[in-house]
């Protein structure tokens, strides 16, 4: 029996699955929770084999749990399953151990399907995306998967724009980290757009990439305790 973990923020998706995944005989699904900190309590309790992981949730996003997880628990094989497929998701989400990257128009036997393989090992990636995330990889490969800043250059940051930094390397958009922040989406653009002059970075996704590769993605803030 393969026990799995569904985690989305969205209540009738997570039901949807349990009912969906239920019908199956060799599958159990053993906790659906809406969180990534969720996550990490029900697999210190449920041990699940795969989890079924949505990207954008609230407190703690899919990307970083991926990496928790991984971190923590290697064995335990984890599906992104979201209905972005944005080049930072795709690479931060694989580049943390994700052995699958699924869109959530997927059908059931595919979902399924999916389930089992990544179980025996093998990795699954939507054929949607598939072109995208090789693409991907050969130009990270080109730059040796590194983005490099210079240290006066990540001293001249101010504080909110540090948190600023962490969020975009979580994947949250500038709407989200405008509410997280209690800024409006105007300042934030405007404060990316500062950030990227400070560290002499090309894009967004170049700031994710460095965010996640210096761990300053991970940063905690007061509210997040």
């Amino acid at each position: 029996m393969i026990k799995i973990i569904i985690a989305d923020d969205q209540e009738l998706i997570r039901q949807s699955l349990q009912i969906i995944l239920g019908m199956e005989k060799d599958i159990e699904v053993v906790d659906a929770v809406e969180n990534g900190r969720q996550v990490i309590r029900s697999v210190r309790k449920n041990k699940p084999d795969v989890i079924l992981m949505d990207i954008r949730m609230p407190e703690m996003d899919g990307v970083v749990c991926t990496q928790i997880i991984k971190e923590n628990h290697p064995e335990i094989k984890i599906i992104i399953l979201t209905t972005f497929d944005d080049d930072e998701y795709v690479f931060n989400a694989l580049k943390y151990g994700a052995s699958g990257y699924l869109l959530k128009g997927t059908s059931t036997k595919e979902l399924a399907d999916a389930i089992r393989k990544v179980y025996q090992g093998t990795a699954m990636i939507n054929g949607d995306i598939a072109s995208k995330v090789v693409k991907l990889f050969s130009r990270m490969a080109q730059t040796n998967l590194t983005i490099q800043v210079d240290e006066q250059q990540t001293a001249s940051l101010k504080p909110t724009e540090k948190q600023i930094v962490a969020l975009v390397g979580r994947g949250m958009s500038n709407k989200e980290i405008a509410g997280k922040l209690s800024l409006s989406e105007g300042t934030v653009r405007n404060s990316l757009s500062i950030i990227l002059s400070k560290l002499a970075l090309r894009d967004r996704t170049q700031l994710a990439i460095w965010a996640v590769q210096t761990g300053a993605a991970n940063m905690e803030y007061e509210d997040d305790a």
